[in-house]
């Protein structure tokens, strides 16, 4: 069953190894390191100084900044102290992050020094009223350890109710006003019996976890939640930029990388990749985004290690299928495009518009049945109602399956085109662009047409130094697809809209071309 049968919520796996291995590296960074006694006495410390600071004893407690070993050790202090820990998207505008705050309604807010403006600014902006504690990451002790004080070091041991919010995660707004996403401790215990059910997830001893992707996503916090539960020791980079990550492959000696696809793009497109040894990486973990075979074919053959795909949601609480080393089989291409079959005690269906499931081969809405599910998103029962019904969470993805179990993701519904009275599905047009090689990434979206409904249209970015003419990809596109899903109208662009986990912003792609015809 359970690796540690002892570890029932997320502070205990701080306490846990702390315990057990106490000299054992948890966190390190640049030449900072942080054992696991010095992880569970700090991180107590912390919750001390939470319990005394006088607000709403189950009020949130927010954090904004890139990863840092501080921000980590406000997670699991924040949780000691009994409070769900609210990691906030730093790339939001003063206005949007006041939105998120106003509905959380966070206690208290600590701020990495570089977003102490923004942070102003959001108070300034935001009707709800909490305290901002700014710190620095760089500077050690500076703000934070002066907000500490003189807090005992000895752990509050609360009693701790499993089905307590233990994060609370804001969905990147894809689609439009972002969701509360509430995941509780007993969510994210069912996630590690999981793994350990599961022979391809098994951490090996001496794994070492490269945490490069944002902390506000499950890319990012959730991968090192679970990486120091194996009690694995993370290397905390504060952004995936890909010469410092190459650094620090070759620094730290990773073993296991969780990238989004748009991540490993740039890594294979760095000329420092040839000359770094990746001897140390047995594994890399890809999600977040759609990925083109030819991609993967070229990470696979360049990169030297294991490659395995998970499809997951911040709702699922993470992986809910993967598609395992053994089958990134070059010789079945199509296979590659599979997002693998479910998890242990994971069921999934796909459905009609009427909940109906629908048999294999056919395309329909992912709908998931877990007891990772996430508790609902906060303040708003009707979304709740409307994802999760009886039992079972609408994704919102569409997908099918076919005879041997494998997983596809299609597209998501909102990005489905109706053209003609045709369903386009934005996804494929997208591969079969993708498998050109001048093109870098795109993005296909439908807009509003007197004749058919929608048009299909797509906004293209090329390789460095790469030539296509729209002409030239629309005969493309036609080898591969149907003339009807072929793009109407193709435009070129330097770059397009992607949220920290590599997803494109279709809404942002649709408002940016709206606005270049009026």
């Amino acid at each position: 069953m359970w690796l540690h049968a002892e570890i029932r919520s997320i502070p205990d796996i701080v306490r846990y190894h702390g315990r057990t291995k106490p000299a054992e590296p948890a966190l390190v960074q640049g030449r900072g390191l942080m054992t696991f006694g010095e992880l569970d006495r700090s991180t107590s410390r912390i919750a001390r100084a939470l319990l005394g600071a006088g607000s709403n004893p189950r009020a949130a407690v927010g954090a904004i900044g890139k990863n840092s070993m501080e921000f980590l050790q406000l997670l699991f202090g924040a949780m000691k102290a009994g409070r769900p820990f609210l990691p906030l998207n730093w790339r939001l505008t003063p206005a949007e992050l006041a939105a998120v705050l106003d509905d959380a309604m966070p206690g208290i807010v600590f701020a990495d020094t570089e977003f102490a403006g923004t942070m102003a600014a959001t108070l300034s902006a935001a009707r709800h009223r909490f305290e901002l504690v700014v710190f620095s990451p760089v500077e050690s002790g500076q703000g934070l350890e002066a907000w500490i004080g003189n807090a005992a070091a000895d752990d509050p041991g609360l009693p701790a109710n499993s089905r307590d919010t233990a994060l609370l995660l804001y969905t990147s707004g894809t689609t439009g006003r972002p969701k509360g996403v509430e995941i509780s401790h007993l969510g994210l215990d069912y996630m590690r019996l999981y793994e350990s059910l599961e022979p391809a997830m098994a951490w090996l001893p001496g794994d070492v976890l490269l945490m490069a992707m944002p902390n506000f996503h499950l890319l990012g916090t959730g991968f090192a939640i679970q990486a120091l539960y194996h009690g694995s020791r993370v290397s905390v980079l504060d952004v995936p930029d890909p010469q410092r990550m190459l650094e620090q492959v070759q620094r730290d000696r990773p073993s296991i990388l969780v990238l989004a696809p748009a991540v490993i793009q740039m890594l294979l497109d760095h000329p420092a990749l040839r000359s770094t040894d990746f001897s140390s990486v047995r594994l890399i973990l890809y999600a977040g985004s759609p990925i083109s075979a030819a991609l993967l074919e070229r990470g696979v053959r360049e990169m030297q290690c294991g490659f395995m795909q998970f499809y997951g949601t911040t709702e699922t609480a993470g992986a809910i299928t993967i598609l395992r080393p053994e089958q990134h089989d070059l010789a079945r291409p199509e296979t590659l495009k599979s997002c693998g079959t479910p998890l242990p005690l994971v069921d999934i269906r796909i459905v009609d518009a009427a909940g109906e499931e629908l048999p294999d081969g056919e395309i329909g809405e992912i709908a998931v049945r877990s007891p990772a599910l996430f508790t609902g998103y906060l303040n708003q029962p009707d979304a709740t109602s409307c994802a999760l019904r009886e039992g079972w969470y609408h994704t919102g993805d569409l997908g099918r399956r076919d005879r041997e179990g494998l997983l596809y993701i299609v597209d998501r519904m909102k990005d489905m085109i109706i053209t003609g009275g045709e369903n386009v599905y934005s996804a494929e047009v997208e591969q079969a662009l993708n498998r050109h090689p001048a093109v870098s990434a795109s993005a296909v979206v439908g807009v509003p047409d007197a004749r058919w409904g929608e048009r299909v249209v797509a906004v293209v970015v090329l390789r460095p130094g790469a030539k296509a003419s729209a002409e030239e990809l629309g005969r493309h596109s036609r080898e591969l697809i149907a003339s009807y899903k072929t793009p109407k109208e193709i435009r070129f662009a330097d770059s397009l809209p992607l949220t920290p986990a590599g997803k494109i912003l279709k809404r942002l792609v649709r408002e940016q071309l709206a606005n270049a015809k009026s």
